[in-house]
């Protein structure tokens, strides 16, 4: 008995199809990637901004620091702020990372279209706070019109 299978022929053009597919797709993503980003912002003015630094201090607290008056505006007590901290921390990892030290304060921007930034000078790197929802972004809002000499 002789039982010999015979070849199955699959259907050419679908292979075809999933090839070019596959092609295409690798295509356009090539593209994007060497053409840049597509999404722009337009250029808003700066309604409000303030320079501050932030300090760690030994009880584990941040005490937030009007730059050009050198006055404490806010107190992050131990334990809280912890989007505050999460900001910050990714902004100083990148000033140790390029040896950056932390004299340059950081400049906090409303923006005329309502947008609120974070901005570090020395590394140019820019945390678009809206991003992060209200409650976020209250945070630091607050910190534009804290009062000086706070705790």
């Amino acid at each position: 008995m002789n039982t010999t299978a015979a070849p199955h022929n699959f259907p050419r053009f679908p292979l075809i199809a999933v090839g070019g597919l596959v092609a295409f797709s690798l295509l356009m993503a090539a593209a994007g990637r060497f053409n840049g980003p597509t999404v722009s912002v337009t250029p808003s003015a700066q309604v409000q901004t303030r320079d501050l630094r932030f300090e760690d201090r030994a009880d584990g607290s941040v005490a937030v620091i009007d730059a050009n008056s050198g006055a404490v505006v806010d107190v992050a007590a131990p334990g809280t702020n912890g989007f505050l901290r999460a900001t910050l921390r990714g902004l100083v990892r990148e000033r140790k990372h390029e040896t950056i030290g932390p004299a340059v304060p950081f400049h906090l921007t409303r923006w005329a279209d309502g947008r609120l930034t974070l901005e570090d000078p020395t590394t140019g790197r820019k945390v678009e706070m809206e991003a992060f929802g209200e409650t976020n972004e209250a945070v630091f809002a607050r910190l534009l019109t804290a009062q000086q000499g706070a705790p």
